[in-house]
């Protein structure tokens, strides 16, 4: 009996070895096959923007092909519960951001998952302010303006946002917080439709990030109000920030970076953050992300993930501060 239990212990053992050298080398060959990057909004906003600016040098990297995957809807949140449930292994990724990793899940009563438990970081991608911006012929000039023409028309005046529980919906009830307004709110599904619509005219006021509004702020049909950053934006020279313009507590900054589920091997893990360390110090890259009003900020997977965190415990305050919490 003594001998059967240890060569059956030893049998085990041998299959458990077997078992980890199969998985080693799975992670060291990995890709085999095409990957999805999931993008948690329409077509046309600020992360649909970073997912194809990295697309190709990702492809090339890891020698496989990426389809980028819209899954839009309640501010990213859709996107990022699919990803928190797809199969660890690599191939589904996600371009994660502010709203869905460091704002949504903290609005709602019930938490749709854990932005630190229930995802691998793999790396930072890019950081940047905001930009609040009205249709190019509004009366108001700069945000103080504004907040001044809202005050006069608080049963009309309103603000758009990409969806609920996004950063653009968190940056404008800051706004009505700071300002002591309560202007409406108006979501959409994603940036793009918010920015169709507040050319239109049907909204007043967006505070989104420089991928989505600087080009339709160059073209003349919107004009930027003020910038969320602590210095001012080198693409709008001209415009304040909401410091300089007396908005205390307006100051903000977004991130976007790439995840996957939790529990990714470490390898697989280490290989994607490498790819993405290149493609991420490609000039024509950096150059893309600085013309859209953005940073490179390429942390590794461990300070990404401790960023997150400290970006979590920050908005999460906010919201709890503000009493924003609501029913998504």
């Amino acid at each position: 009996m003594k001998r059967r239990s240890f060569l059956e212990k030893l049998s085990l053992a041998g299959s458990s070895l077997t078992i980890g050298q199969i998985q080693s080398a799975s992670a060291q060959n990995f890709p085999t096959r095409p990957l999805r990057l999931i993008v948690g909004f329409p077509p046309g906003g600020g992360i649909d923007f970073t997912a194809r600016t990295i697309q190709p040098g990702l492809e090339a990297g890891l020698g496989q092909p990426i389809a980028v995957e819209y899954k839009p809807g309640a501010g990213g949140v859709i996107a990022a519960g699919e990803l928190s449930r797809a199969a660890a292994d690599g191939y589904s990724l996600l371009i994660a951001n502010t709203g869905p990793f460091a704002i949504a899940p903290f609005l709602q009563a019930k938490q749709p998952y854990d932005p630190i438990r229930q995802f691998t970081y793999i790396g930072q991608i890019a950081e940047a302010g905001y930009i609040a911006a009205t249709r190019f012929d509004h009366p108001a000039k700069d945000l103080r303006e504004f907040i001044d023409w809202a005050r006069s028309n608080r049963s009309k005046a309103n603000y758009a946002s990409g969806g609920v529980g996004s950063s653009t919906h968190l940056n404008g009830e800051l706004l009505n917080a700071v300002a002591n307004l309560d202007i409406t709110h108006i979501p959409y599904k994603g940036s793009a439709p918010a920015v169709q619509d507040l050319i239109a005219g049907q909204t007043h006021l967006l505070i989104d990030a420089g991928t989505v509004l600087l080009q339709q702020i160059k073209g003349g049909k919107l004009r930027a109000l003020a910038v969320t950053s602590a210095k001012r934006d080198p693409s709008l020279p001209d415009t304040p920030t909401v410091k300089e313009l007396g908005l205390h507590g307006m100051e903000a900054s977004g991130f976007q970076g790439l995840v996957g589920p939790a529990g990714l091997p470490r390898d697989i893990v280490e290989r994607l953050s490498k790819e993405l360390a290149k493609v991420l110090a490609m000039p024509d890259v950096k150059s893309k992300f600085a013309s859209a009003g953005s940073e490179v900020m390429p942390r590794q997977a461990k300070e990404f993930a401790e960023f997150v965190k400290a970006e979590s415990d920050k908005w999460s305050k906010v919201i709890r501060d503000r009493k924003l919490q609501l029913a998504a």
